[in-house]
């Protein structure tokens, strides 16, 4: 094997070598200042750049730029984070002691630990400690549903609970819904976590899970929408997105105790007065609403064609339709 050639630094002095040190300490701080020159010129390029930009769109009376601003959600997460409860909104630490919180727990279970101690050793009582577990595990029922054959030939089979979906029970189904909507979280993310827990699930009935049998979510969240607007007050703001290359319009309901969402292909008058009533349409019949109805008389006397309904009644859509 040939010897490796020795390195040029070998042959210097500690002379030498300290006076290397000291010009490659000087590149090092010249080459530094000039990476400051430089990104001090490209900042002014980019505003320059950004400046030239708005003054085209204003020319071309485009939209203005959105406003940047910083958001909240850092902050609100380092304050949760930091301290919690224990911080005035100053940062100084409060000297208010948090009460305990174990009146609202529900001791499950009790379990003594015993000590090993050597004998002569004298009892004194116990040094307790409330332990909160999470256990998530898959639970497997077999529904074995009779089956009946009447006098006339029909066969009758026993009906299942009806939070029952496709093999799965209410309460994987409520997880389901509480991940995706509540969590943010995927359906494939749903999937590798439900099988990760050893339950036999696909994306396909993951999907059928969000999607079918929602009716009773739907009727709680009108009675939540009627309960809300029995209160002192609501607040409501709409804002504008695009679904499947279509407009469409959310429009937001609450106070400090609830809030709804409703999303329709417009934000109109009729549109909102409709998402505002919920599930029930209003219908009232003045004057107003009933100029320019067709006439009905002999001689072509001005009258309202429906007489029967009166002047001011809240009927349904159904009913005043077929009424009409």
């Amino acid at each position: 094997m040939a010897a490796r050639p020795p390195d040029s630094l070998d042959r210097l002095t500690q002379a030498d070598l300290i006076g290397v040190v000291r010009e490659l300490i000087g590149e090092v701080g010249r080459l530094r200042a000039e990476n400051e020159k430089l990104s001090g010129a490209f900042a002014e390029l980019k505003t320059e750049h950004q400046a030239v930009k708005d003054e085209l769109a204003r020319l071309k009376s485009l939209p203005p730029r959105p406003p940047q601003k910083p958001s909240g959600m850092d902050k609100a997460t380092d304050r949760s984070v930091s301290g919690g409860g224990d911080k005035n909104p100053e940062g100084k630490k409060s000297s208010r002691r948090r009460g305990s919180q174990l009146d609202k727990l529900t001791i499950g279970a009790t379990v003594v630990v015993g000590a090993k101690v050597p004998p002569g050793s004298r009892h004194k009582g116990y040094e307790e400690i409330v332990v909160q577990d999470l256990c998530l595990s898959p639970q497997v029922t077999r529904y074995r549903r009779e089956r009946w054959i009447t006098p006339e030939g029909e066969t009758v089979i026993a009906a299942l609970d009806p939070g029952i979906v496709g093999g799965y029970g209410p309460n994987l189904h409520r997880f389901v819904l509480a991940l995706h909507f509540s969590g943010q979280v995927t359906c494939e993310r749903i999937v590798a976590l439900l099988n990760g827990m050893g339950v036999v699930i696909s994306k396909r009935q993951v999907v059928r899970l969000l999607t079918v049998k929602l009716e009773r979510f739907r009727a709680e969240d009108e009675a939540v929408l009627k309960a809300g607007l029995g209160g002192p007050y609501v607040t409501v703001d709409d804002t504008g997105a695009r679904h499947a290359g279509e407009s469409g319009y959310t429009t937001q309901i609450g106070s400090d105790r609830f809030t709804v969402f409703r999303t329709g292909p417009s934000k109109s008058r009729q549109a909102f007065l409709s998402r505002l009533c919920g599930s029930t349409a209003l219908y009232v019949i003045n004057a107003a609403s009933c100029w320019g109805w067709p006439t009905k008389g002999r001689h072509g006397a001005h009258s309202p064609y429906v007489i029967e309904i009166p002047r001011s009644v809240a009927a349904d859509r159904v009913l005043l339709h077929g009424h009409l």
